[in-house]
């Protein structure tokens, strides 16, 4: 059966690529990797694959983008790979998906990998069918930001003492080594955390992150600068400029509404 690795990190496509090569059962045969949503819409409207591993969110687009464009004859079988905790996927247990929560250990891997192709054994695609339909309806209703594990407050420990702040008012965050810069109209802040960690908390109808040391808040943009070699700065309200990074442009203007 026809496989495809979908994932915007190379080092996480690789992983499941050995994992899947290693593995006894040759019934499954990768046929694509993707980096990105939109290769993957196209590889899987032209591959027809039985079994897809999806990340969850990429940089172009997420995982369920892909599951509302692409076009197949046959449901497959989707593995979600994500890095979200496991309150943000109790809303899709309700539909049977199978998940591998980053870091996931190999026997975690190949006990989905079993059970799916079991699944595809037992061609039940009239059941399958219907929750992918079933999801896919989901996705497209308004509480779909349920899906991303986003936090309202954050807590910042300082010794024996910790402050809670409000994620609304924050404007923007710098990542300084191993430390995360948060930044509000009252102070800066400072947690030991990553910005990937961070990403994935914050609601991302509010939140973009613009560089791989930046994350700014969309309500606190003032402005867009568009220089004449194709650079794009983002002026905050407090008139500080951030640089938007060349891999970050297009979903950036994409968010603003500007593309």
């Amino acid at each position: 059966m026809k496989g495809i690795i979908v994932d915007d990190e190379p080092i996480a496509r690789k992983r499941i690529s050995n994992l899947i090569n290693d593995f006894s059962d040759e019934l499954v045969q990768i046929s694509a990797e993707c980096g990105n949503a939109e290769n993957a819409i196209s590889c899987i409207n032209k591959i027809q694959p039985q079994i897809i591993f999806l990340d969850i969110k990429m940089k172009d687009m997420t995982g369920f983008d892909v599951i509302r464009k692409m076009k197949v004859k046959a449901p497959p079988v989707i593995i979600f790979t994500t890095a979200y905790d496991q309150y943000a996927l109790q809303a899709f247990d309700f539909f049977a998906f199978d998940f591998l929560l980053k870091p996931f250990k190999d026997d975690r891997f190949y006990q989905s990998l079993r059970r799916s192709i079991e699944h595809i054994k037992k061609s039940n695609a009239n059941l399958y069918e219907k929750k992918l339909n079933d999801l896919i309806s989901y996705v497209k209703a308004p509480n779909a930001n349920q899906f991303y594990s986003k936090k309202e407050r954050l807590l910042i420990k300082l010794g024996n003492k910790a402050t809670i702040i409000n994620t609304n008012d924050i404007k923007y965050i710098v990542a300084n080594g191993y430390y995360a810069e948060i930044f509000t109209n009252q102070k800066k802040y400072v947690l030991r955390t990553s910005l990937t960690k961070l990403t994935n908390q914050l609601d991302p109808n509010c939140f973009i992150r613009i560089h791989r040391s930046t994350i700014v808040n969309i309500n606190m943009i003032q402005e867009v600068v568009f220089s004449d070699y194709g650079e794009i700065d983002t002026k905050m309200l407090d008139m500080k400029l951030f640089r938007v990074s060349k891999s970050n442009k297009k979903t950036f203007l994409s968010k603003l509404g500007a593309e």
